[in-house]
């Protein structure tokens, strides 16, 4: 595994977290001038719009555990690089929650109980959804995620297209998921703030591994039977390309 792959990733997933639950935590209420839910979906999209033109050519700009499981579980990517890929995307949101902590405190009447941008069924569900609802929400909007980056990363695709496809699909299930779990469909993405915010988050934190995986692989594997022809890996530069 190529250490700037894993650095990539590692960014990448730090602009992810940094951007999307920074947008939820510092601007979405903000007094009378807050971006509210469409602001923060829109957020979480551009972060990966950007990202993706930056880094894709490198990583292939996974940024998320479900999608590198996804990918390959579809045939889209090695699976003796799932680790490295997973071990850098958390390093990446962990690193972005800790930052994000230490500006939000700086602000007066912070709360760190009032979640922190943190995913969570049931009483911590912003519209208190029960656990079956927001499984099966993770699951299916995930499984959709995965099928549209199979799709817009396909050969066959418009060239060029694939980050502003990605990151609108992503932009789309935010708008649907974010009243029901605050929208995960990313493991490292919940895992950055359960571990600032402790407590419940961490409790509830395991439904936002299981759920997005079991989607992702769904997704990938679901795309790769409707289209089995060979098609790119998505793993930004080759090997030998990566040898100075």
């Amino acid at each position: 595994m190529d250490i700037r792959k894993c650095a990539a990733e590692a960014i990448g997933t730090f602009w992810l977290t940094f951007g999307g639950c920074g947008s939820a935590v510092l601007a979405a209420a903000f007094p009378e001038l807050g971006i509210g839910f469409a602001g923060v979906a829109l957020a979480f999209g551009l972060t990966v719009v950007t990202m993706a033109y930056a880094i894709g050519h490198i990583s292939g700009c996974h940024l998320n555990p479900a999608v590198t499981i996804g990918l390959a579980a579809g045939r889209r990517f090695p699976g003796r690089d799932i680790g490295p890929y997973i071990a850098a995307q958390l390093v990446g949101a962990v690193a972005a929650s800790g930052l994000l902590l230490a500006i939000a405190g700086g602000a007066p009447g912070f709360d760190l109980a009032k979640g922190f941008a943190a995913n969570g069924y049931g009483e911590h569900s912003p519209g208190q959804y029960s656990l079956v609802a927001c499984f099966l929400a993770e699951v299916v909007l995930t499984l959709m995620f995965l099928f549209v980056i199979m799709g817009a990363t396909h050969g066959k695709a418009p060239a060029g297209f694939a980050p502003l496809a990605i990151g609108l699909c992503l932009t789309l299930i935010h708008l649907v998921g974010i009243p029901i779990t605050n929208l995960s469909v990313n493991p490292a993405r919940s895992t950055g703030p359960a571990v600032v915010a402790g407590g419940w988050a961490l409790a509830q934190l395991w439904l936002f591994w299981v759920a997005p995986i079991i989607g992702g692989a769904l997704g990938g594997v679901l795309y790769r039977w409707l289209s089995e022809e060979p098609s790119a890996q998505v793993t930004g530069m080759p090997r030998a390309a990566a040898t100075p």
